[in-house]
């Protein structure tokens, strides 16, 4: 039976949603490209990191597995994939899975958030859904490849996704064009992820102002 609300999405966000995939599936197989992995273990780092969490957000939010439903996100994760595997390992310095990651993450949050308000879920935990999109398959991706994760790093990260998404759902719900405040928003969110890696930006660190602890 179909969903009783059915989503709007336009060109802008279903753009985003490729390239998010795209992106991701990349840092996905990178990762298994440092672990000197099969071909086999490429395609699944990279399919996991692709869908992981657009898949989390669909089941959260009651909506087909997108993934499930359209092979057009398996497909393009499985030919990153390839593209990673038949490249040379020099063209992929290892800033670039930072930098691919900071163009899923932005790319994700919004798209994952428009998809949620499309769904009838309301504003703010839309705006948690897009951060839910953005992160969990490069958490997914960490965990494979047996790295710290790097939600647990100091440079901002979840707070970019963050800010991507919740403006997102602010510019749309204060009337602005979607392409408009999509574009906006995932902008804001790469701006914020970038000056983070190239600055060092972080929160302060709980401290629990116990002497000696």
């Amino acid at each position: 039976m179909p969903h009783p609300i059915v989503p709007s999405i336009g060109t802008v966000l279903e753009t985003l949603s490729i390239v998010g995939t795209f992106v991701f599936a990349v840092t996905g197989a990178l990762a298994a490209a440092r672990l000197r992995q099969t071909i086999v273990t490429f395609a699944f780092f990279a399919l996991v990191t692709g869908v992981g969490g657009g898949t989390v957000r669909d089941l959260l939010i009651d909506a087909p597995v997108f993934w499930v439903h359209d092979p057009a996100p398996a497909i393009v994760s499985i030919a990153a994939a390839l593209i990673v595997w038949f490249t040379p390992r020099a063209i992929w310095p290892d800033r670039t899975l930072d930098w691919l990651d900071a163009v899923g993450l932005a790319a994700f949050a919004v798209f994952g958030a428009a998809k949620a308000m499309g769904y009838g879920v309301s504003p703010f935990v839309a705006a948690i859904m897009g951060v839910v999109t953005a992160c969990v398959g490069g958490i997914i991706r960490d965990l494979l490849a047996g790295e710290p994760s790097i939600v647990l790093r100091p440079e901002l990260y979840v707070t970019a996704a963050a800010l991507a998404s919740g403006l997102y759902v602010a510019l749309a719900a204060a009337g602005l064009p979607v392409p408009v405040a999509a574009a906006i928003a995932a902008l804001a969110g790469f701006a914020l992820r970038a000056a983070a890696m190239l600055f060092g930006l972080g929160l302060p660190a709980y401290r629990s102002g116990v002497s000696g602890r």
